[in-house]
């Protein structure tokens, strides 16, 4: 489904990524593991249209979208949920979830819509129990929620989440990864950012390690989570040390 090649970004002067090459598969959920400023962040911008990369290309099915507008790739079928949530936290949650269907509202009839809406109140009932209220007076959790609900009505083939466990409490982290399990169950392509190694590897098919904008190790979640480089730096083991 996505291909990543040869990628170079940079901000300024400042190389950021370096001769990035990932691939996800349909249907697979694939991690992307690492420190502050690996550069995880800015790879996910750069598939999503948000970074326009320096060099390589992007390719979604087979064709190159290098460069693509953030609403071009939406219409694509990539939706991103960026770190820090981003949502609009003067409108209700009603009105968040709405903008999500920009990208088709115009060509379609209200039931449809109503019926992604429902979707994303299945995964999420306590959305619906707070539809009219404003996003910013929503937890952490809920906003959370709601920045995933709202990328779910773009109606994804590939979904872009970036630290989805950031800031939140561990049961809530529980239920968000629960849910990225279910979306996965239900055949979702999923591309995930985390620094909570541990929730990551448990819910991924694949996954790469980031390291100063390189990836510097990929394999399949057992693999990684044995590797002597993710259980010393990222899961606070030394080789040989039981859990």
């Amino acid at each position: 489904m996505l291909k990543v090649e040869g990628l170079h970004a940079s901000y300024g002067r400042t190389e950021v990524l370096r001769d990035i090459a990932i691939q996800v598969n349909q249907g697979e959920v694939v991690c992307l593991l690492g420190a502050n400023g690996a550069g995880k962040s800015t790879l996910l911008g750069c598939i999503s249209g948000v970074v326009f990369p320096t060099q390589g290309g992007v390719f979604l099915f087979g064709s190159d979208v290098t460069g693509s507008s953030p609403d071009q790739m939406v219409r694509r079928g990539v939706c991103h949920v960026p770190e820090g949530k981003q949502i609009f936290q003067t409108l209700t949650v009603l009105e968040n979830l709405k903008l999500g269907s920009y990208s088709y509202a115009g060509r379609v009839a209200r039931p449809e819509i109503e019926n992604e809406m429902k979707k994303v109140f299945t995964l999420f009932p306590r959305l619906l129990e707070r539809k009219v209220q404003l996003a910013g007076t929503l937890s952490g959790g809920e906003q959370q929620m709601l920045a995933i609900g709202r990328a779910l009505m773009g109606r994804p083939k590939l979904l872009l989440t970036d630290e989805p466990s950031l800031g939140l409490a561990p049961l809530i982290i529980k239920e968000i990864f629960k849910t990225v399990d279910a979306l996965r169950q239900q055949g979702l392509t999923i591309l995930l950012v985390e620094q909570n190694v541990r929730v990551a590897l448990d819910v991924a098919d694949r996954g790469y390690v980031m390291q100063n904008g390189k990836i510097s190790l990929q394999g399949d979640c057992e693999q990684l989570a044995n590797s002597e480089l993710v259980a010393a730096a990222y899961l606070g083991k030394q080789r040989g040390q039981q859990e």
